[in-house]
């Protein structure tokens, strides 16, 4: 059964205090399928936030890849029917309520990685491939 979201993390330093966060975590944006066919993307960043409708049978798994992203397939939750916990608006919380997650604790990327990796392996294991330490 195909994911239904695909999160990608970067090591990309834009801003000075990024370098503060784990090398290859400084960075998330999500890919969320669309049941006739297709992807968004949606890519926040600390200026703007970016949304793509990406048509046609583009893997976003592939082209995160071919970037030099490392990408994570997953199943977004139902969201629950009450507000999000409060949070500042960064990369993170813009992908967990895209995703329906409510894990409070987690606020960086590679807080989410962890997170969404926990019980996943094989993601683990492509991290040598493009040049991350797990």
């Amino acid at each position: 059964m195909p994911p239904v979201a695909v999160v990608a993390f970067s090591g990309r330093a834009d801003l000075w205090w990024l370098p503060l966060l784990k090398p290859g975590f400084r960075h998330c944006l999500v890919a969320l399928a669309q049941p006739g066919g297709g992807w968004i993307l949606l890519d926040p960043m600390a200026h703007a936030t970016r949304v793509a409708i990406v048509s046609g049978g583009a893997d976003p798994l592939d082209w995160f890849l071919a970037h030099g992203l490392l990408p994570v397939p997953v199943r977004p939750a139902p969201p629950a029917r009450r507000a999000a916990p409060w949070a500042p608006f960064t990369c993170v919380e813009a992908v967990k309520r895209a995703l329906g997650l409510r894990a409070r604790f987690v606020l960086t990327p590679w807080q989410l990685f962890r997170y969404l990796t926990r019980s996943e392996k094989k993601v683990l294991d492509m991290c040598p491939n493009i040049g991350i330490r797990s």
